[in-house]
C-alpha cells in the first residue's frame, strides 16, 4: 500500500538522519562531518537514472560547489565558450568526437581531487566525482541517447602498478547512474610515454596504434569516459577504433578539462 511504503520511507530517513547525528558522514575530499540532509546538487532531469541519487554523505556543500563551478563551455570541442553546440574555435572543422561534456576545468580543488583519485585509496573520490559529472550532465548525456559508457583503456603494467584505472571507475558509475551498459571495448596493447612526458605536437603520434577493439560496437552510440583531456589525441585515437568497430557515434566526457592556457598533465 502507498501510505505503508511512505510511512516506510520516512522511518527510513528519520533513522539515517539519527545515526548521522550520532556519527556524522565526513567528506571525501576536505574530510570535514558534513551535517545531515546537507546535499547542495539538484536533482537530475527525470529521464536520468541519477534522479535519485545522493551525495549528502561523500561530499560536503563547499567542496561540491568547488570542484563543480565552471565556465560555459562548447559541447562539440570542450573549450570555455558562451556557444552551446559550435564555438568560433570549432565552428566549420571536423571534431574528433561527436561532443563532449566535462564537470569542471582541471585546476585548483578539482585538480587535486583527480590525483587522489587515481589511486586505489581514491575510489570513493572517483566516484563521487563521477557522482557530480552525471548530476550536472545528466541532461546533455541524455540528449545524446548513449548506449554504454566505454573507459579509456590503461596498460595491464601499468594498471598493475598503480592498482586502478580512475577512467574505469568513473565510467563504471556513470553507466550505473544512467542505466547503460559499462563496456570494456577497447584495449591498450602498447605501454607508451605518459602524455605530459612530452610536447604536444607530438602526442597523437604516441598514441596512434596503442588501441584496439575487444568487441564489436555495430550501432551504439558510446560514451567514451576519461579522469582529464587536455589535447584530446588519446580519446581522438580511441574514437577512431570504436568507429572501425562499427559505432555509430562516440561522445567524450571527463571529470576535468585541462583548457589550453593550462599545464595539462595528461591527455
Amino acid at each position: 500500500m502507498a501510505w505503508a511504503e511512505r510511512m516506510h520511507r520516512e522511518a527510513s530517513r528519520w533513522a539515517a538522519e539519527g545515526f548521522d547525528l550520532l556519527f556524522p558522514p565526513r567528506c571525501v575530499l576536505c574530510r570535514g562531518d558534513i551535517p545531515p540532509g546537507s546535499d547542495a546538487v539538484e536533482s537530475c532531469a527525470s529521464a536520468c537514472h541519477a534522479a535519485g541519487t545522493s551525495l549528502d554523505r561523500t561530499l560536503c556543500q563547499a567542496c561540491m560547489r568547488a570542484v563543480s563551478t565552471d565556465v560555459s563551455r562548447c559541447l562539440r570541442c570542450g573549450e570555455p565558450s558562451a556557444a552551446g553546440d559550435g564555438c568560433s574555435r570549432c565552428r566549420g572543422r571536423r571534431c574528433d568526437w561527436d561532443g563532449i561534456a566535462v564537470l569542471a576545468s582541471y585546476g585548483d580543488r578539482l585538480r587535486d581531487a583527480v590525483l587522489r583519485a587515481k589511486h586505489p585509496g581514491g575510489i570513493d573520490v572517483c566516484q563521487a566525482l563521477a557522482t557530480l559529472l552525471v548530476r550536472k550532465q545528466c541532461d546533455t548525456f541524455a540528449a545524446w541517447q548513449i548506449d554504454a559508457a566505454v573507459p579509456v583503456p590503461m596498460h595491464w603494467f601499468r594498471r598493475a602498478v598503480r592498482g586502478t584505472n580512475a577512467a574505469d571507475e568513473a565510467a563504471r558509475r556513470v553507466a550505473r547512474l544512467m542505466g547503460v551498459r559499462f563496456l570494456v571495448a577497447l584495449s591498450r596493447s602498447k605501454a607508451t610515454r605518459m602524455q605530459n612526458e612530452i610536447p604536444v605536437h607530438q602526442r597523437r603520434g604516441n598514441v596512434s596504434s596503442a588501441f584496439h577493439a575487444r568487441r564489436s560496437v555495430n550501432g551504439k552510440r558510446i560514451l567514451l569516459v576519461d579522469d582529464v583531456v587536455t589535447t584530446g589525441a588519446t580519446l581522438a585515437a580511441c574514437q577512431q577504433v570504436l568507429m572501425a568497430a562499427g559505432a555509430r557515434a562516440v561522445f567524450v566526457t571527463a571529470i576535468a578539462k585541462a583548457d589550453r592556457s593550462e599545464d595539462a598533465i595528461r591527455s
